[in-house]
């Protein structure tokens, strides 16, 4: 019998930090390019905060890497059009939103308000989704795998929501929809839904598959994006 292979290793703190450097520059461009120039971007206070934000959870990530080693034993098939999908769709987010504004089109009410609440939802996604990827640790994929020695993770913010990384996801677009003020990018958001609801089927297809009655009684007591209320007693 062969040895099994060496577990693959997550990439360095340096490439991490750069990687989440390009990420916020990429954004911030796309950004400009909807708003009109870059001029415009550095005079929007609240585009501003949201890359301040993804920044700062970016970079707050890469230097806690929380995902250090991958070593699979079971994988489960995905339509080769999934990841991309889940990379791009989130991306122009942003962009569609800041375009709407600047053109002022279907403007949402509410004005500031409801502009910096945005702003703070989508903050408070980002934050969700890197509290669910440091709860799993070597256990997060951005493929639906299972590691050596996988422990079905059922606690933290996992006792209350099965996806909160998904969550974390939905959040910063929706966040960033109402940061600009116009419901012009909740096009791509319900896209993103879409995918997010496909993504969490298949998720929990091999979550079953791998755990059996573990995963059921798990999902029995706790919702897929929203926390199950208590049934009543009768």
């Amino acid at each position: 019998m062969s040895a099994p292979p060496p577990a693959a290793r997550s990439v360095s703190p340096l490439l991490a930090v750069a990687g989440s450097l390009a990420a916020t520059a990429l954004d911030a461009a796309l950004i400009a390019l909807g708003l009109g120039g870059f001029q415009r971007l550095l005079a929007h206070p609240r585009a501003l905060a949201l890359l301040a934000l993804w920044l700062a959870g970016g970079l707050s990530l890469s230097l806690m890497r929380p995902v250090r080693t991958h070593d699979p034993v079971a994988t489960a098939p995905e339509p080769p059009w999934t990841l991309p999908a889940l990379l791009v769709v989130p991306l122009f987010v942003p962009a569609l939103s800041a375009w709407g504004e600047a053109r002022g089109l279907w403007l949402l009410p509410g004005g500031a308000v409801v502009q910096w609440s945005g702003v703070m939802l989508s903050g408070l996604g980002f934050a969700l989704r890197i509290a669910a990827i440091m709860r799993l640790g070597s256990r997060f994929s951005p493929l639906l795998v299972a590691q050596r020695g996988h422990a079905l993770e059922t606690s933290g913010l996992y006792a209350l929501v099965r996806h909160p990384g998904y969550l974390g996801t939905f959040l910063v677009a929706l966040g960033t929809v109402l940061a600009f003020g116009s419901a012009l990018g909740l096009a791509l958001v319900a896209a993103l839904y879409l995918l997010l609801d496909q993504r969490m089927r298949r998720e929990d297809a091999f979550l079953e598959s791998q755990f059996g009655e573990v995963f059921r009684r798990w999902r029995e007591k706790v919702g897929r994006l929203l926390p199950r209320l208590p049934r009543a007693r009768g």
